[in-house]
């Protein structure tokens, strides 16, 4: 037990997690990410764990990026980058959930296009 450690309810387990990321270059770099758990895991469950979590989020962030140009949003001001984050989830989810079999940036684009699809993206989800 850490003197003066800081109450952290449900904490269990810290992990440490070594990645190596070796670029087009051939240059290799480490790094160390310390992880909070809610419960002990083994070393082979709590890679595929954290593997999981990124699959996840650069998937989450790739699309927010490349469908909704994320990253070039310039809001600074008061509530509103958090305001426009929830929207392009919103719309995210929207149009992730429809069920055509087409990419989210193409489906974007046909509800800009198309009044009609624009409708059917929110009534079919009734």
């Amino acid at each position: 037990r850490l003197k003066d450690a800081p109450a952290c309810p449900g904490l269990k387990a810290i992990g440490r997690v070594e990645a190596l990321r070796t670029t087009a270059d051939g240059k290799t770099t480490t790094s160390v990410r310390y992880i909070a758990l809610s419960k002990v895991l083994t070393p082979n469950k709590l890679a595929e764990t954290v593997r999981a979590h990124w699959t996840i989020e650069n998937q989450l962030h790739w699309s927010l990026d490349v469908v909704f140009h994320e990253d070039d949003a310039r809001t600074r001001k008061d509530y509103a980058p958090q305001n426009l984050a929830v929207i392009r989830r919103l719309a995210q989810n929207i149009l992730a959930a429809h069920p055509l079999d087409k990419p989210i940036a193409s489906k974007m684009r046909r509800a800009n296009w198309s009044k009609d699809f624009f409708y059917e993206l929110f009534t079919h989800m009734r």
